[in-house]
């Protein structure tokens, strides 16, 4: 056989190969299962929480791009994108959907086979997402963010920082599935602290400026903003509006906090995160979401930024700073 003929066999038997590596990588992802994350606010904004879902997901034994890929969706602060990016995650035929970011009810609507874990915001079972918080009886279940007592809690923290002769504002989400309880808790709280609040609400941005500008016009020396996933999605406006009116605030997650707000209290946020992970790598090695409990949250996080108290002319108490998971300089 000449060298030429040689050369010849061996640049056709390359060729084969190198068209077969394509095949073999795209069967292998085939076979990879695919998770569907979908989240209605931004890529950026959620970067340590993806994280902390990662995490999760080691923890079940996945890694990303090893054994396990993910597609993800973000909605960009638009819900109305929502059950479309859903919709697209299914003719993906993806083995679980991730729903974060309130985005469970369009994950919810969009189908009722693939399995989906999520994180919720208000009352599962009065929402309509699950039977039962132990026995979540369909395709769908995950952790939840929200408690009893926190709206209670960020009170008499706030009120250890404003005077005892102000009044304290508080800021509730109309819409949210949990505003009835919110407002009874906000209430017993005040009255056993001996203070004297308002209530404003507010569910859409046509009225969020109004009913802050309202609270200012009571002159409330503080206030407190209801867990809502709409104050969450707003929370750069709701900052904008704190600083502009020189009020001082406690909010629901440390990223207020971090973003230049004064005071934080509410359930971990990447702790929540980080247990979907590993919910999504049950449900991967066969467990039903219908036998899955929904989990309550077990981590709560308090943050103060010493910088925002200085500036709206605060002393932290030495007893607040104490019980602080976090102090921003």
């Amino acid at each position: 056989m000449t060298a030429k003929v040689k050369r010849r066999e061996f640049i056709t038997l390359l060729g084969g190969a190198a068209a077969a590596w394509p095949l073999a990588a795209r069967a292998q992802q085939r076979t990879m299962p695919v998770i569907g994350f979908l989240n209605g606010q931004t890529a950026a904004g959620h970067a340590p929480m993806v994280a902390a879902f990662r995490r999760g997901l080691s923890e079940a034994g996945y890694v990303e791009g090893q054994n396990v890929a993910i597609e993800y969706r973000w909605a960009d602060g638009k819900p109305d994108r929502l059950r479309a990016l859903a919709d697209d995650l299914i003719r993906l035929r993806v083995a679980v959907i991730v729903a974060t970011g309130s985005s469970h009810h369009a994950a919810k609507a969009a189908t009722a086979s693939i399995p989906i874990v999520c994180s919720i915001g208000g009352d599962a079972v009065r929402e309509g997402l699950v039977e039962s918080i132990k026995r979540p009886g369909g395709n769908l279940t995950g952790v939840s963010v929200f408690t009893t007592n926190l709206e209670a809690k960020r009170l008499e923290m706030l009120h250890e920082l404003v005077p005892p002769i102000a009044l304290i504002g508080v800021l509730l989400d109309r819409n949210f599935s949990d505003f009835d309880n919110q407002t009874r808790e906000v209430r017993a709280a005040a009255q056993t602290l001996g203070r004297e609040i308002r209530i404003e609400t507010a569910s859409s941005d046509g009225n969020l400026d109004k009913a802050v500008a309202a609270l200012v016009e009571m002159r409330v020396g503080g206030m407190v903003v209801g867990g809502s996933p709409f104050f969450l999605n707003r929370r750069e406006r709701l900052l904008e509006l704190s600083a502009h009116y020189g009020l001082p605030a406690i909010y629901e997650s440390r990223e207020f906090t971090v973003a230049g707000g004064l005071m934080s209290y509410g359930t971990s946020v990447p702790d929540v995160y980080r247990e979907i992970g590993v919910y999504v790598g049950r449900v991967l090695k066969g467990e039903r979401p219908a036998d899955l409990p929904v989990l309550q949250p077990t981590k709560f996080d308090t943050a103060i930024n010493l910088k925002t108290a200085k500036a709206l002319g605060l002393t932290v108490p030495t007893s607040v700073l104490l019980r602080a998971d976090e102090v921003i300089e």
